[in-house]
């Protein structure tokens, strides 16, 4: 399965069949999905998506239903009327979908019967979640492609207390956080997690050099940045690539966009370096357009009322620009932006 490329030109992640099988019961075990065939599954995600594919999985061994729809036919009304008239039980969508499905049924409320909420990523959508499916278990999964893909699990009894977390490694995952030299970085630190256990891919097809780098020392390096707290909660910093270096400090991405995304104008953001004369490198942040589907209501944001949010927030100076592009996944892509 191809990963969505964001040091480059996607890979091929070879997942073995072993792979897929013991994810699909990790997911059984964490996400607590009783037995029984009654289960309804939909994901909003597609099949060339690995959250899209192994999502159905513990579907099929269940006995239950999974119900596919076509790729890119999102639209809030049309999901919500699905999900109430499958009797849908469990679903999977990214939070740019949940702003969207949270807002509709806010103002259109529908009779479902959900059980399992799942949803990947930023943070952001928790709250909408909780207050619009109160009695829907809610899981944040994290991982990725080369994992088959989960690696850890926030339940949602955690969410709140431990908001901003991807939860803990999930039954047969081993993680470390470790620095360059392998070693592990005490609690608190930024290092690089590294992976290894049964849901570990084949390797990459007809990478050999990447092979050789992403299994250095023994574990599958994930460039994820990270850091775990005293009670083994795990954090993502950034991805390993995407620091910028910037008067000789480090600068974290996705920290930086998670304070523009909280302001009000913002629908979604990215942020990349670009090159500085004086600094060698700068930030500079892209945004999507707003949309009226998200919770709350949005206008098109300005360089100029964004910067002065951001200096109330003690961050520093970038560009601006509104000419983001979507991943397939509806994500805001850095890639897009740093080409731009």
């Amino acid at each position: 399965m191809y990963t969505s490329g964001t040091t480059g030109r996607p890979k091929g992640a070879v997942l073995s069949h072993l792979n897929l099988v013991v994810n699909t019961f990790n997911l059984l075990i964490a996400e607590r999905i009783g037995s029984g065939d009654d289960h309804v599954w939909l994901s909003g995600l597609p099949l060339f998506h690995i959250a899209g594919l192994s999502g159905i999985l513990p579907y099929l061994v269940l006995g239950g239903t999974s119900v596919i729809v076509p790729s890119g036919d999102f639209h809030p009304g049309a999901t919500l009327d699905r999900l109430a008239g499958e009797r849908i039980t469990a679903c999977f969508f990214v939070p740019t979908q949940w702003q969207a499905i949270c807002a509709e049924q806010s103002r259109t409320p529908r009779e479902l019967s959900l059980r399992i909420i799942s949803w990947g990523a930023s943070p952001a959508v928790l709250e909408a979640i909780a207050e619009v499916f109160p009695t829907a278990a809610n899981y944040n999964a994290f991982g990725q492609t080369e994992m088959s893909p989960v690696t850890c699990l926030l339940l949602g009894e955690d969410a709140i207390r431990k908001l901003g977390s991807v939860g803990r490694p999930i039954v047969d995952v081993e993680a470390r956080i470790v620095d360059d030299e392998m070693r592990d970085v005490p609690v608190g630190q930024v290092g690089e997690i590294v992976y290894r256990g049964p849901t570990t891919f084949l390797g990459y097809w007809d990478r050999h050099k990447a092979n050789e780098e992403a299994f250095a020392g023994g574990w599958f390096h994930s460039g994820d940045l990270c850091r775990m707290d005293e009670e083994g909660f795990i954090y993502v910093v950034d991805r390993k690539k995407d620091i910028i270096i910037s008067g000789g400090e480090n600068i974290y991405c996705s920290e930086v966009e998670v304070v523009i995304d909280r302001h009000p104008k913002v629908s979604q953001v990215a942020v990349v370096g670009l090159p500085h004369e004086k600094w060698v490198e700068t930030p500079a942040a892209s945004s999507w357009p707003p949309t009226p589907r998200t919770r709350r209501p949005r206008t098109r944001s300005s360089p100029s009322a964004v910067s002065t949010w951001r200096r109330s927030r003690n961050r520093p100076p970038y560009g601006w620009s509104t000419s983001c592009r979507a991943t397939p996944v509806a994500r805001c892509s850095r890639r897009s932006c740093a080409t731009r």
